[in-house]
């Protein structure tokens, strides 16, 4: 057990560099001061008094439906001039919050805040920020479950929305420690009061996770405890971890079972039909989710398979079948599934969810397999309206940046990503993907300095490359540019999209022949396999042969390439402007979002 005392002194170790206690709430990468006002960074966003009571009553209320008539009541009480001004206010309060999915409008029924929403800290009582480090395994303990544990632990305790405590996003954390940084440099980048580190050991038949609380700044333990679980009963490690976090940690929730409702494993008699199986779903699942960490297209292949089944022996599992679908469009994604694969395996997953309201992180997955399989954007739009609730994570944060780039909203990914970089400083593909947005934006001098940070903060990183290749052989910088792609290629050989990129630079250094090279090796691979082309259109731009360049982008299409829309909206294909076939395609993005208004003014 622990004393008040040391819970005290635990809760109450805060860094100089926490949000200032003035804030009354922080949602959607703003905040809301204690004097009504609301910022994006250091940029003040303007609101009228009636905007802001209403933007407070939703936030006091977020992530409930709030009706017109209690919004009517909240802002002119029984003032008859509140009747018809709802929906004109709500209307501009939505014009100047991005991304725009952040309040709802649900039909006939009223407006939800969607975003999640954390309540500032009280005067001397600011958040105290929390960093779970991965757990280091021992002998004989599968190196995926140190960090699948510290992962799911730091997942569970941010759920709980506590008023007084801040998860960091995990992401940032496993790059720092990827990059060999200490605890305390970790506590100095990310700004953290309190480190979570640990060891998981294999002892005879039983696991044990030795888990310490350090404090930021001067690394000072402030306590250990050490947990015993039989090695088969591997999910009992993590409950029993959350619960013992939410004691230490005062949470005003002690319930942390990852299937709320559901049967507790730790609970659960020994004897139980089923249990066994229950426990080997969820071992594969966690197993599942480290294998596909990587672009290494054998390991998101073996994760295909793990969490197909973890699916098939524990169908009470949802986790397993939105990881599922998730995985799919990863690998579309990187040109290892061929799209209608993924719609087919995705939608399968989703199906056997039998409350998709107990599984909403599926949504987005859905939502954008529906834009860019199906070409149905309204359905898309309801997807992502439904979901936009959900905070930052490795998935989320993705799936809404490319859905809206793809429909060419380059504003609101950029704002989207600059958000998501404020929690999650340190996420590689954060970074990559802003200077991606930038240049499809035509924000040419900030994409390339982007890029350039992104390399020097993560040199070894496969989408930093990726991209890097992109932009610097786009903007002159060949030489670096070809050196890149062709490491990446060499180090991912199944990687198609790194094969084009590297054609793509060997062609802006002027290596035609070679670039060619590549190109024909992709056509022959495809002729046995699927290939991603969607990048070969670019390399053929770059050669002189737009008809070529067209062709592939005619294959993309008709496939249901994921890239499609994107490569459209790509400078390097500003050559083809004006082509009438290019412009054909060009024009179905805006058919698509008519098709998708009339459809939402026909349901009104």
């Amino acid at each position: 057990m622990i004393s008040g005392n040391l819970l005290g002194a635990t809760m109450n170790v805060v860094s100089d560099k926490n949000e200032a206690p003035e804030t009354k709430y922080r949602f959607a990468g703003l905040r809301l001061e204690c004097d009504g006002t609301l910022r994006r960074g250091e940029s003040v966003i303007a609101l009228t008094a009636r905007e802001l009571a209403a933007l407070e009553f939703l936030l006091a209320h977020a992530g409930q439906i709030v009706t017109t008539q209690q919004l009517r009541q909240a802002l002119w009480g029984d003032d008859p001039a509140g009747v018809g001004n709802v929906g004109s206010c709500m209307k501009s309060l939505c014009a100047r919050l991005l991304p725009d999915e952040c309040l709802q409008a649900i039909y006939k029924r009223g407006y939800r805040l969607a975003a999640e929403v954390w309540r500032g800290g009280q005067a001397g009582q600011p958040l105290t920020r929390l960093a779970i480090l991965p757990f280091v395994t021992g002998y004989g303990v599968a190196e995926h479950l140190g960090a699948a544990i510290a992962d799911q632990s730091a997942a569970r305790l941010a759920a709980l929305h506590s008023p007084r405590l801040a998860v960091l996003a995990h992401d940032s954390v496993c790059t720092l420690v990827r990059q060999g940084k200490t605890t305390q440099q970790i506590s100095a980048a990310l700004h953290a009061d309190l480190l979570l580190a640990g060891s998981l050991n294999a002892a005879d038949a039983h696991l044990r996770l030795r888990v310490e609380m350090v404090r930021g700044g001067d690394a000072a333990s402030l306590w250990v405890e050490d947990l015993f679980v039989e090695q088969n009963r591997l999910a009992d490690l993590e409950f029993e971890l959350a619960e013992r976090m939410a004691f230490r940690l005062e949470s005003e929730s002690a319930s942390l079972s990852p299937r709320s409702g559901q049967l507790s494993l730790s609970a659960a008699s020994a004897d139980e039909p089923g249990l066994a199986r229950q426990r080997e779903a969820y071992e594969l699942l966690l197993r599942g989710r480290y294998e596909w960490q990587t672009m290494q297209r054998h390991h998101m292949q073996d994760g295909l398979r793990h969490l197909q089944r973890a699916s098939e022996l524990d169908p009470a599992l949802p986790e397993a079948k939105i990881d599922l679908a998730h995985l799919c469009v990863r690998q579309t994604l990187h040109g290892y599934m061929a799209p209608s694969v993924e719609a087919e395996l995705s939608r399968r997953a989703a199906a056997s969810i039998p409350d998709l309201h107990q599984a909403e992180s599926i949504l987005p997955a859905m939502g954008w397999i529906a834009f860019h399989a199906d070409h149905n954007l309204g359905e898309a739009r309801r997807a992502f309206s439904l979901s936009a609730h959900l905070p930052h994570s490795q998935w989320t944060t993705p799936l809404r940046c490319i859905f809206a780039l793809s429909r060419h909203r380059f504003a609101e990914a950029i704002g989207l990503l600059r958000a998501a970089l404020l929690a999650d400083p340190f996420s590689p593909w954060l970074h990559n993907r802003l200077a991606w947005a930038c240049h499809l934006a035509g924000e040419r001098a900030e994409s390339v300095a982007l890029i350039h940070k992104a390399l020097a903060l993560f040199p070894e990183h496969e989408k930093d490359s990726f991209y890097g290749a992109i932009l610097l052989a786009y903007n002159g910088e060949t030489t670096r540019a070809s050196q890149l792609a062709k490491l990446l290629a060499e180090a991912s050989p199944y990687f198609d999209p790194a094969t084009s990129v590297y054609a793509y630079a060997l062609a802006c250094e002027g290596r035609h022949g070679e670039a060619r090279t590549l190109l024909d090796r992709l056509q022959w691979l495809g002729r046995e396999r699927f290939v991603l082309r969607a990048f070969n259109p670019a390399v053929y731009v770059a050669l002189e042969e737009p008809e070529n360049a067209l062709a592939e982008l005619r294959a993309a299409e008709q496939t249901r390439c994921p890239w499609f829309f994107q490569m459209l909206a790509d400078p390097r294909l500003a050559a083809l402007r004006g082509h009438p076939e290019f412009e054909r395609m060009r024009a179905i993005l805006p058919r698509m979002e008519a098709e998708a208004e009339n459809e939402a003014s026909f349901e009104i």
